[in-house]
């Protein structure tokens, strides 16, 4: 890998590790924050969204480390809206997870020399890496999105 690219997967892998720990922080507040009869289960769920979220920043951590990086100590954007209806609660995910698969999606640009700045020099591992997070972020998005929708409605749900 040049020093080019790797310069940009290190910096894009930090950029991941910070957003995914906002996303533990925020789910973490998020299921702290609901209240009413579906409480239990929206709870678990929230719970488990903040788990993932910091096993995903510590994946990134670690390749940002195999690249001879330092792990960024920041954190990626906290905004405290003070809503915390369910459904202000899931289009706030919803955003929090587009934000997150750009930055996965900018990952595979970058290890796939589809980037300007690498010259064509390709990561597998990191190409293999960006993927299969995709994968994960599209699917959570699409759960997302479900519960967004009223019931028995098929058409995905547009804010």
């Amino acid at each position: 890998m040049n020093d080019a690219k790797h310069s940009l997967a290190i910096n894009a892998l930090n950029r991941i590790m910070e957003l995914e720990l906002a996303g533990v922080v925020k789910y973490t507040h998020y299921s702290l924050m609901i209240f009413g009869y579906n409480r239990i289960p929206i709870v678990s769920w929230l719970k488990e969204n903040a788990t993932e979220s910091l096993d995903h920043a510590h994946r990134a951590g670690e390749l940002v480390t195999l690249l001879d990086g330092h792990p960024s100590l920041k954190i990626g954007p906290l905004l405290e809206t003070e809503r915390h209806d369910i459904g202000d609660i899931l289009r706030e995910s919803l955003e929090h997870e587009t934000i997150a698969l750009v930055s996965y999606y900018d990952l595979l640009k970058i290890a796939s020399c589809t980037h300007p700045e690498t010259n064509g020099v390709q990561s597998v591992m990191l190409e293999e890496y960006a993927r299969e997070m995709i994968v994960l972020e599209e699917m959570h998005l699409d759960e997302v999105n479900k519960m967004l929708r009223k019931p028995g409605e098929i058409s995905t749900f547009t804010a």
